[in-house]
């Protein structure tokens, strides 16, 4: 008895053995292919797995999902932040011979205006190679329209709400509260603008003119990538509806903001005619596997506790002194 568990024991050390060699190699190799020439360690770009949602030809319709805020802050799926996933993602559709053209899905109701225009000059990128219809779903406003811009041809369903073209900055004055409390905000500054959305104090009409002066600058950005890409004249659009209002799908087409309405699957058919691919397979963009992500799904089956947490998507905390592109209805 005693030999017989002594052998199941050297058996499972071998098989230990073999599989963390093989791991080893793995990570030998890993980081060869990482060592540039110029002697710098250098990042593999990460890719995309492609579930396929459509089976055809060899060609591809590459499908790329863009959902919730648009923010630098929030973690991506294959990379540090979701504003470097989208930029990956079009690159991986960009650079791969057989996709003849991009679906670019929007949920989104906009986000930080840095974020949202990193991403827009990443789907002109890939527009200059090769076609990219925009879906909208059911939210793509303000910066969520912002990135739609980028794409050739823009579709929508009738219930979408888009519009939205505008630009907020907030912040939250609490100096009642702080006199109430006893309490007092003491600041140490180089100049007269560095605390201007000092929450502990009013703002000087100096100041606000100041803040509203950097606003209408971004908004001019905004409407001039609306006119420019739209083909819309951009006085006509503030004098109308760029003056953040949101719309429908429907009324989106009848103002030019989008080119038609319909399902997802029009814009698949959209897709393939305008890349010369009616026999192509659809596939859409998702994570690669990792044992990590198998790992943290194990561990959130069976909660130890019960927790109700509210999305950001529904009610994102806008923070202080940054710059958004966000229909009024998300800014608390």
């Amino acid at each position: 008895m005693a030999n017989r568990k002594l052998g199941c024991l050297s058996i499972f050390l071998f098989v230990a053995l073999c599989v963390s060699l093989f791991l080893n190699l793995i990570l030998a190799v890993t980081a060869v292919r990482r060592w540039s020439g110029a002697g710098r360690w250098e990042e593999p770009r990460p890719r995309f797995r492609e579930v396929v949602v459509q089976r055809g030809g060899s060609d591809k319709i590459a499908v790329i999902t863009m959902r919730g805020l648009i923010s630098s802050s929030i973690a991506g799926s294959v990379s540090d932040n979701m504003v470097d996933d989208m930029r990956y993602a079009l690159e991986q559709a960009r650079e791969d011979d057989r996709v003849r053209g991009v679906v670019l899905e929007i949920d989104s109701p906009g986000g930080e205006v840095t974020a949202s225009d990193a991403i827009y000059n990443s789907v002109v990128r890939t527009r200059a190679k090769k076609p990219v219809v925009v879906y909208m779903d059911s939210l793509a406003a303000s910066g969520g329209y912002y990135v739609a811009c980028g794409g050739k041809y823009l579709m929508a369903n009738e219930t979408t709400i888009t519009g939205s073209i505008g630009v907020i900055i907030q912040t939250l004055n609490y100096e009642q509260l702080f006199n109430k409390l006893g309490l007092a905000s003491v600041v140490f500054k180089s100049g007269k603008f560095k605390d201007m959305l000092n929450g502990a104090r009013p703002i000087t009409p100096e100041e606000r003119d100041y803040i509203q002066s950097f606003v209408m600058k971004t908004y001019d950005k905004f409407l001039g990538v609306v006119a420019t890409e739209r083909h819309l004249p951009a006085d006509q659009l503030r004098n109308t509806i760029a003056d953040g209002r949101i719309m429908s799908g429907k009324d989106a087409v009848e103002f030019k903001l989008i080119d038609a309405v319909g399902q997802i699957d029009d814009a698949f058919a959209k897709a393939k005619q305008l890349g010369n691919a009616s026999d192509a397979s659809i596939v859409r963009y998702g994570p690669p596997f990792s044992f990590g992500r198998v790992l943290r799904a194990l561990s959130q089956a069976a909660p130890s506790k019960i927790e109700l947490t509210l999305p950001n998507q529904i009610a994102p905390q806008l923070e202080s002194g940054r710059a958004y592109f966000l229909p009024s209805f998300y800014a608390p």
